[in-house]
């Protein structure tokens, strides 16, 4: 039986949103604080089509309310009506879900708002900044701008606790819980940069700021990625686009979760 979903899903529903139910074929832990959950489709892609960073929205029950988190495909085949997401754990309802799934559970999912406008003209050159959380939307983005060679700078708690209370993060010791996660860069084109979590992303900022002026410098068709908590990836959006100038058609920004 479906479930309403609130005032979130009527406004949704207006708007001409598509819902899906989605079944699990399987899981797998990809470290202690990182799950991957394989589904089959319920017929989205036939409807929809498959575009890069593709997300969708899946919907939980918390305490007997709806509540709805946004998550990116992973490996979507079209043909097969099978695609993986990727769950970075914490406390939550989406993370218990995630925990706990199995063959045979569905879970509801509306699909609305998610594109991808390819930059044009093509990127000489990208800069990402992302954490767990925007893993697999990154693991895409790298994928569909190939061969353009990135920067990445890649934020993560060096003690493997979320520093969170929404969707988010994962590790263990620091540069091992990097290792452990699914990365799918190319060491031969991008160039990844963890930056510990402190000072609730302000250490991040700076690391940004510190360096991407002159890289911009040094790349004829630059093009910007920006996928954090809400408030860092507010503050560089702000930054790339004012102090630094780049036109909005060469950047893309997006907060993945609100510090609590």
């Amino acid at each position: 039986m479906r479930q309403g979903h609130g005032w979130e899903g009527a406004v949704l529903k207006l708007l001409r949103a598509k819902d899906f139910v989605f079944t699990v074929t399987g899981a797998e832990d990809v470290t202690g604080h990182y799950r991957r959950v394989h589904l089959t489709d319920g017929g989205m892609l036939a409807a929809t089509g498959v575009h890069p960073t593709m997300w969708v929205r899946l919907w939980f029950d918390n305490a007997g309310r709806p509540h709805q988190r946004a998550y990116t495909l992973v490996d979507p085949d079209p043909a097969a009506g099978t695609f993986g997401l990727e769950f970075a754990l914490h406390e939550g309802c989406a993370s218990d879900w995630a925990r706990a799934a199995k063959p045979g559970d569905t879970i509801e999912a509306t699909v609305h708002g998610t594109d991808f406008q390819r930059p044009d003209p093509t990127p000489s050159h990208v800069f990402a900044i992302g954490d767990p959380a925007s893993l697999p939307a990154l693991n895409s983005l790298l994928d569909a701008l190939a061969p353009a060679p990135a920067t990445v700078w890649f934020e993560s708690t060096p003690d493997g606790s979320p520093d969170r209370t929404s969707d988010g993060s994962p590790g263990t010791a620091f540069d091992a819980a990097l290792d452990g996660l699914p990365f799918r860069t190319d060491p031969a084109r991008h160039d990844v940069r963890p930056v510990p979590r402190q000072d609730s992303g302000a250490h991040l900022v700076a690391q940004v700021k510190a360096a991407l002026p002159d890289l911009l410098k040094a790349s004829p068709e630059p093009y910007v990625w920006i996928a954090c908590d809400t408030a860092t990836t507010r503050t560089l959006s702000s930054y790339v686009r004012k102090e630094l100038g780049l036109p909005r058609q060469r950047m893309h920004a997006l907060g993945y979760w609100r510090a609590g």
